[in-house]
């Protein structure tokens, strides 16, 4: 009997879940359509959603529906601009509103939602991009797919971003965690909620605050049917300043309607301490405080389009002080007095008064006031700052995370009086500056050890510019003294426009890794952060250096002048004296995008080659003759390619241009070079040592890492040669040579047929043309010549010489012959067989004397290689 109940339990069981399982499947399509439906009857912007899930696990014995990405999208006039996108969105709802029919509502219990952001936009009409619900008849149709009777909701890292493009004021609140538990279902309701979040506030591009953690729980007194919200219990943390709320917000056609009191429920110093961002504060526990330190104040009005609600906040702190434990000194006297206040309602007539900021650190007193009115037209800023604050001080009476101390005295004796629009619009007549600002013995060492001291800088402002009368500085290797100007100071600051200037800077000497940052300070691969060329800064400078230091480089007596905008460095007239010569530089180096760039015109003047060939990696891969030729270089070079965005330096891979060389006094190190001795153990006819190239110019120009060389002569005693090809920065090469060779030189056996020629024809005899082929690369030369083709071709032309020779002998002893026997045939009777009769015969008898004597003559020219084929002599060298 047991058993049978067990079965039945269990198959009950097993159909249980299995229907759980499956029911979604039957109701997945029907819900995604009513919520669908229930938004489009809402909203007039692009609504989707990825995927919507149902599970009946999840929140059992209840339904949950999920939707998968929601994002709503606004139409003109924000067209594309996201309004809300919400990663996940789950609807609680009971079972039984699965298997309602098609035109019935179904009750929604509880919403949670996670990763969502909501981004509402002003235009400078005014205009918001939320106000995207529909305000047509078919809105308001009875049928609603959706009734709401939440009793939870949950909100998990959500992001509210808001702008005001008119006001330029722009607040993130990030971070964002709300709960609130309550009875949607009822008119009146008590919603008790607990929310935490990071705010951001800037106003016109001027930061307020910056990841200000927030904290709010609080039961809210809801009345639904005149959506009205009353504080009942709080308490909420503005980082770790408490503050209590008593009143009131309620929601009317106008807007919404304020009746807002607040105030700090203590009044001890740490409250102060607590609005510190914590990234700048310490832990207050063991803090020791005396005075008092209070907010209040209250809200209370209509906001709407046109007004805000007036308020008055009132902050304040009289002669109080503070001692952080294990600190020997404490800050005195502080005194705090500011006021946030608005009298009609009109967001304009806000003001801003710090009427007093004092304190004291030992003998130091620093005072501070200001005033700020008008602040959404024309602000106007009328602010005193006067005092001393030793900086060593700080440090000991302020737990300030610093990796080194600092050391020096700053002093300010500064007022200045303004409106926004004066400087806007650069109009300084109508800005009043005046005073100094001095910094003295300043010393500091960031965490790589690099260390900056300021002995003495002097700052005086003016209402036009802000005037460097002095900045005298050391780091590392080298010392700076600068003066100059600075224009739109208050621009830069209040504006972001840029910071003109212009500056005069004179050093001993300038190395130049002093001013070099690291992405990663304290670890042994530590690397070279990339450089970029500020965008805010419009500025020259004009340098002397009497060394600059430059990797492997010693620049001496630099000079030129540098201008700044638009995150592009010109060079003006750089000149320096290096390799016991000058060079001259202009151009220009970018860092505008991704790839830095750069453009340079180099002048070379009496440069040593042996210096300049070794340490400048572009003359090395250019022409790589350092080692092998002495003497000095006049040069031209015109180059541009990109930059390595961490060292700033050429990355030769990329350079194009060209250069222009002349060599003088310049002799050559054969002996260094295994392309010279290669080719003069290939050509005997060559010395390398005695090879002349003063006042040798070339042409070369360089693209995608090969360089070209246009062809150039050079002469060597009574040969000439023609040199061009190419070679990679790789110092892989492809060159030809043609020399212009005397016949002369070109081997023992060619000088006895020479020998053999009458003056006449060794002076028509031509110079021969011997090519060379160099491959391979420098180190490893691969060097062909037709030297051997050229011996062979010239000893045939020599010997046909001969032979044209002996032609002529024979046919003149031709003719000699036969006026002889005419003359004997005449005075004597007698004949004999030795002697021909008739002229044929004597002209058959002459030409075979002339054939043996020019096969003997031949003959006696190559009796050496009777028994082989002749062989081309191995040349000599005739120096």
């Amino acid at each position: 009997m047991l058993s049978k109940i067990l079965k039945i339990i269990g198959s009950i069981l097993i159909l249980l879940a299995v229907t759980l399982f499956a029911v979604p499947y039957f109701f997945k399509d029907q819900i995604k359509a009513k919520i669908t439906e229930a938004i489009n009857k809402k909203v007039d912007a692009k609504v989707s959603f990825e995927d919507a899930d149902l599970s009946l696990f999840k929140n059992f014995p209840n339904a949950n529906v999920t939707l998968y990405k929601l994002n709503i999208i606004n139409k003109a006039p924000f067209e594309g601009d996201t309004l809300v996108s919400i990663g996940e969105i789950d609807l609680k709802m009971s079972i039984k509103e699965l298997f309602k029919g098609k035109d019935e509502a179904m009750d929604i219990q509880g919403i949670a939602t996670k990763n969502g952001m909501i981004n509402i936009l002003f235009n400078k009409d005014g205009i918001g991009n939320y106000d995207i619900a529909l305000k047509s008849e078919e809105s308001n149709a009875a049928s609603k797919p959706l009734t709401l009777n939440i009793k939870k909701y949950e909100i998990e890292n959500f992001k509210f971003k808001y702008f005001d493009e008119s006001s330029k004021i722009k607040m993130v609140i990030d971070s964002i965690n709300h709960e609130g538990t309550g009875d949607f279902a009822a008119s009146k309701l008590d919603l008790v909620t607990k929310s935490t979040a990071k705010i951001t506030l800037d106003m016109d591009k001027v930061n307020y605050m910056k990841n200000v953690p927030l904290t709010l729980d609080a039961v809210l007194g809801i009345d639904l049917a005149k959506s009205k919200y009353t504080f009942k219990e709080n308490k909420a943390l503005i980082n770790q300043l408490p503050l209590e709320f008593d009143g009131f917000i309620q929601l009317v056609d106008a807007g919404q309607e304020y009746d807002l009191k607040f105030k700090t429920p203590t009044s001890s110093f740490k409250n102060f301490l607590g609005i510190i961002p914590a990234v700048y504060a310490a832990n207050l526990d063991n803090v020791k405080t005396t005075g008092d330190f209070t907010v209040a104040g209250f809200a209370k009005g209509l906001y709407s389009d046109t007004t805000v609600p007036k308020f008055n906040i009132d902050i304040a702190s009289n002669n109080a002080s503070v001692q952080y434990p294990d600190l020997p000194k404490s800050i005195q006297n502080i005194i705090i007095s500011s006021k946030i206040i608005n009298e009609t309602g009109i967001l304009n007539d806000t003001y801003i008064n710090l009427d007093k900021l004092s304190f004291r650190i030992d003998q130091d007193v620093f005072n501070a006031k200001a005033n700020i009115r008008n602040i959404t037209e024309n602000a106007l800023i009328d602010a005193v700052l006067k005092g001393t604050i030793n900086l060593a001080n700080v440090s000991k009476a302020y737990p300030i995370k610093l990796e080194k101390p600092l050391t020096g005295i700053l002093k300010a004796d500064v007022t200045t009086k303004f409106d926004m629009q004066s400087v806007v619009k650069s109009q300084y007549e109508k800005i009043n500056n005046a005073g100094t600002m001095s910094l003295s013995d300043f010393k500091y060492a960031d965490e790589n050890g690099k260390t900056m001291n300021i002995s003495n800088a002097l700052i005086q402002f003016n209402p036009s510019q802000v005037n460097l009368k002095q900045f005298n500085a050391t780091t590392g290797k080298s010392d700076l003294s600068v003066t100059g100007i600075l224009e739109n100071f208050y621009g830069f600051i209040f504006k972001n426009q840029e910071l003109k200037g212009n500056f005069n800077l004179n050093s001993n000497q300038l190395a130049v890794s002093d001013f070099m940052t690291t992405a990663e300070a304290g670890k042994t691969d530590t690397k070279t952060e990339a450089m970029k060329i500020p965008a805010f800064l419009n500025a020259s400078l004009t340098a002397k250096a009497n060394t600059v230091l430059y990797d492997n480089l010693t620049l001496k007596d630099v000079s030129g002048k540098l201008i700044v905008k638009d995150q592009k460095l010109t060079m003006e007239n750089i000149k320096t004296s290096i390799f016991d010569g000058t060079i001259g530089l202009n151009g220009a180096v970018s860092t505008k995008e991704k790839v830095p760039t750069f453009n340079m015109d180099l002048s070379l003047k009496q440069v040593d080659i042996a210096q300049s060939f070794t340490q400048l990696d572009l003359l090395k891969k250019l022409a790589p003759i350092a080692g092998i030729v002495n003497g000095k270089l006049n040069s031209t070079i015109k180059l541009n390619g990109n930059l390595d965005a961490t060292a700033m330096k050429p990355d030769l891979t990329t350079l194009t241009g060209d250069l222009l060389g002349q060599l003088l006094s310049t002799t050559l190190n054969s002996t260094n070079s295994t392309l010279l001795t290669a080719l003069g153990s290939n050509l005997k006819f060559i010395d390398a040592s005695k090879i002349n190239l003063n006042n040798l110019k070339a042409a070369v120009t360089f693209k995608d890492g090969m360089v070209s060389v246009k062809p150039f002569n050079i002469n060597y005693k009574d040969i000439k040669a023609t040199i061009g090809g190419t070679h990679g920065f790789d110092q892989s090469m492809n060159y030809n040579i043609k020399f212009d060779v005397p016949a002369k030189y070109l081997g023992t056996e060619a000088n006895e047929l020479i020998a053999r020629l009458t003056p006449a024809e060794a002076a028509k005899l031509e110079n021969i043309p011997i090519n060379a082929s160099l491959t391979g690369n420098f180190t490893n030369p691969k060097i062909s010549t037709d030297i051997k083709t050229a011996v062979t071709n010239l000893t045939n032309q020599l010997v046909q010489q001969q032979k044209e020779r002996l032609v002529k002998q024979g046919t003149s002893a031709l003719t000699d012959l036969i006026n002889k026997n005419k003359k004997t045939a005449d005075t004597t009777k007698t004949a004999t067989s030795a002697i021909p009769t008739t002229k044929e015969e004597a002209k058959t008898q002459a030409k075979e004397e002339v054939k043996a004597k020019a096969s003997d003559l031949i003959n006696g020219l190559f009796k050496k290689k009777k028994a082989a084929e002749p062989k081309p002599a191995e040349p000599t060298t005739t120096p």
